[in-house]
């Protein structure tokens, strides 16, 4: 009977402040989407990072024409220097660093050049000369890194010791930011959900004035008295996780094909990982709207 007349005060609750509770439904929708897309953000920025950094390579790029290190000083690399570049990267005291050695020519950067900038306009007056030979490393450990660059920044023929992690840190610094932004505006957009929510239970609570004095007359518990108005703040507040969820499995699912066809050399997340967050998002909605309707209630609805 009481579950009944629960349900009951709920539909009429919610039927009497319709515009309102599509309101919270959107409300909270959106600031959950936010929500779940910084999760799923820090989720991909783990998954490429665990996947790159195993594949990280060390590039010792070679003294050329137009070099302007102190090591470039005697001209291009000879002969003789960059066989003692490749000697000291198999050597015995560099063996426990150093995983793969990779040759790459002047023509062969060319042609990594070209693919890498295909549609820009600099490409065609770009000649291999200008172009640096270059050994690609792969490190044992890639944190080890500072041991190949202490190693060959001053070693005659070297021009430059790049460590790729350097760009990858740049890019997942950038979706860093993405995340951080996200995560802002789903924290604004969460507060305008517990304000919308809290005018919700408090327009039903003062339209329902005269049936809840009625059941403080009969001896209604505070609780069965409460109980609708709450439930009503955490229906809508589901509705809408639901809602963000729907709209983020849609994102990954058609989005994340297109990137993975797109750029098949990249490691992007799926629909498995958006598990980990669904059941954040509906245990946030919850509580956000269940903690502002009896916040609301407190103040305007005595018992």
């Amino acid at each position: 009977m009481r579950f009944a007349f629960v349900l009951g005060e709920i539909a009429s609750g919610m039927r009497r402040n319709l515009v309102m509770v599509v309101s919270v439904v959107l409300v909270t929708f959106i600031s959950l989407t936010f929500v779940g897309a910084a999760g799923l953000l820090q989720l991909q920025i783990n998954q490429m990072k665990g996947y790159w950094y195993d594949r990280v390579q060390v590039a010792v790029f070679l003294c050329v024409e137009n070099s302007t290190s102190e090591s470039c000083a005697s001209g291009p690399v000879t002969d003789e220097q960059r066989s003692a570049i490749e000697a000291k990267l198999n050597s015995p005291e560099l063996s426990s660093y150093v995983d793969t050695v990779e040759y790459e020519s002047q023509d062969q950067a060319l042609v990594h050049f070209r693919e890498q900038l295909a549609n820009s306009p600099i490409v065609e007056a770009v000649t291999a000369d200008q172009l640096p030979e270059s050994f690609r490393v792969g490190l044992v450990d890639p944190e080890k890194y500072e041991v190949i660059s202490e190693a060959f920044s001053s070693e005659p023929g070297v021009d430059i010791v790049s460590d790729q992690r350097e760009y990858l840190e740049e890019i997942f610094g950038y979706i860093n930011i993405a995340s951080l932004v996200a995560l802002g505006i789903a924290v604004v957009m969460s507060v305008g959900a517990i304000l919308l929510v809290a005018t919700t239970i408090r327009l039903s609570a003062f339209s329902r004035r005269r049936e809840t004095g009625i059941m403080r007359l009969v001896g209604a518990s505070k609780a069965i008295i409460q109980l609708p108005f709450v439930l009503e703040g955490v229906i809508a507040a589901i509705l809408g996780a639901a809602i963000a969820s729907g709209t983020l499995w849609a994102v990954l699912r058609y989005g994340g094909e297109w990137l993975s066809r797109e750029y098949p050399q990249m490691g992007f997340i799926s629909t498995q990982e958006l598990l980990l967050v669904v059941p954040a998002l509906f245990l946030l909605g919850a509580l956000l709207a269940g903690a502002s309707s009896l916040l609301t209630l407190r103040r305007y609805l005595k018992v």
